[in-house]
């Protein structure tokens, strides 16, 4: 009885009859603001009927190809980079970390040179060593005679140092800055020394050719290095970095050899790179004991990680609150550990879907470095009466490093989208106006027309729908017992 009140109710109110509906039909190809449609049903002409029908046709194809196209683009996560110069009254001066070359004090290692060895086990973790095994008996009898040795403890005392019999000369555009304007740091050549570090006010130069000026006493016979393990070279070592960001050198830094004379002209560049799938950043990661995001910092703090969860200590030189690790720990544990994290890949740096992706935004400093010999033979005259040394130890000792801004500008590159969504959606209106003179308002009218038409379509295929199955109480039809009775009666 319910799915026939339905089907009545369909009929009479909902289902229009075969004229409505093609009263309808007419009146919306007459009337719709898609262009070419009204003429195919104005015009009395079979021949251009079909010439019409043929332009709508091919019309819509073409729009149809072109927004398949754009949306096919869209979706290829498109980039443009652009490079923008801006130039500007001051700028503000990086951060920049020395070390030398030679990391100990030759009168402390004369009777260890295992210290060397140990040393590279160390820093070993910012970048690997290969150690022959050879030295590997030499170490485990070094290890068992001096577990309570310190290998931090013993470089921050005996390794390179700062102060004025090292730092002869130090001047900031114009003014005198001392060691004390230097904060330590362990790096995988020792002892080193950042200028202008995150702790200090902003330093900015408000003139190119003017910058940092010093002058370096390597004092190559207070200090020394190992020349089996490869470290043959004399002078100061340096790299130009963002003052947010810890010094990255892993062989890259560069190199100022004694008796010469450094000019290192630098720019600043940044890079503004767009977030995944466009780009390869992440903006969601964040540092633990960094406020600014790089990949150098992020690789340090994935090592501290895993070298903590497998050795259960943490190396000195890398980020983090744990335990120090001792040598045997180092030797046993944290340098195998570096191993396995290399060659498994647990820590990686680039793409989106690595460890350690790209920066959103990162601070290079791109440098341009010239070199000339240091003093010529008057000035070495002077220098030499000035600080009492010869001339042949000015020349084998010292070293002249000056580092200015080219000019007081600084370039963005700046990764932007190719393909934004409101570009993309005026490509689809331009196309859909261009081809088919459609709209917005357009597009809602073919979806009502394209609506109502599914709801008559749904409400015919109820009404054809089959009759459900009327199942009589089996009890209906039997006679009753009064029935029966008068049925008696008649016979």
């Amino acid at each position: 009885g319910k799915l026939e009140k339905i089907r009545l109710y369909l009929i009479k109110k909902l289902q229009p009859c075969l004229e409505d509906r093609k009263r309808y039909h007419q009146e919306f190809a007459s009337s719709t603001s898609f262009h070419g449609v009204q003429n195919i049903v104005r015009r009395r002409s079979r021949t251009h009927r079909g010439l019409w029908l043929l332009v709508v046709t091919g019309c819509l194809s073409i729009v149809i190809w072109q927004i398949c196209s754009r949306f096919t683009y869209y979706f290829s996560w498109p980039t443009t980079t652009t490079v923008v110069v801006q130039y500007v009254e001051n700028v503000k001066f990086p951060a920049v970390t020395f070390c030398n070359l030679n990391r100990f004090q030759a009168h402390a290692v004369s009777n260890l040179q295992i210290i060397f060895l140990l040393w590279n086990i160390v820093s070993g973790v910012v970048q690997k060593f290969s150690m022959e095994d050879k030295f590997s008996q030499e170490i485990n009898d070094f290890l068992l005679g001096n577990q309570n040795f310190s290998i931090k403890e013993f470089t921050r005392k005996n390794g390179f140092y700062l102060n004025h019999s090292t730092l002869l000369e130090c001047e900031f555009f114009g003014k005198t800055c001392h060691p004390e304007d230097f904060e330590h740091v362990f790096t995988e050549y020792g002892n080193c020394f950042t200028f202008n570090y995150n702790g200090l006010p902003a330093r900015s130069v408000s003139l190119s050719g003017r910058g940092l000026r010093l002058l370096f006493d390597v004092q190559q016979e207070q200090f020394t290095d190992d020349p089996a393990l490869g470290y043959t070279d004399a002078g100061i070592t340096f790299v130009i970095h963002s003052p947010k960001e810890v010094p990255r050198f892993d062989g890259l830094g560069l190199l100022t050899p004694v008796g010469m004379h450094a000019q290192v002209a630098i720019r600043q560049l940044k890079s503004i790179i767009q977030e995944y799938p466009w780009g390869e950043c992440k903006p969601d990661i964040k540092l633990q004991y960094q406020n600014t995001y790089s990949t150098n910092g992020c690789l340090q703090e994935c090592k501290a990680r895993y070298i903590q969860d497998w050795c259960g200590c943490l190396p000195f030189i890398l980020p983090g609150n744990g335990t120090e690790c001792d040598l045997l720990k180092f030797y046993n544990c944290v340098y195998p550990a570096v191993s396995d994290i290399e060659i498994k890949g647990l820590c990686t740096v680039g793409t989106h879907n690595s460890t350690c992706p790209a920066p959103c935004e990162e601070m290079e400093y791109p440098t341009t470095v010239t070199y000339s010999s240091f003093g010529g033979e008057n000035a070495i005259k002077f220098i030499s009466a000035k600080l009492k040394k010869s001339p042949e130890y000015i020349r084998q000792n010292l070293v002249l490093i000056d580092i200015k801004y080219h000019d007081l500008s600084y370039k963005i590159t700046q990764q932007q989208k190719a393909l934004s969504v409101s570009e993309l959606l005026a490509d689809v209106g331009g196309q859909l106006g261009l081809f088919c003179g459609a709209s917005m308002i357009t597009l809602i009218e073919l979806l009502e027309y394209i609506f109502t038409n599914f709801c008559w379509m749904c409400i015919f295929l109820l009404l054809k729908a089959p009759e459900m199955p009327q199942w009589n109480n089996p009890f209906q039809n039997q006679p009753t017992h009064k029935e029966k009775n008068t049925g008696i009666q008649k016979e």
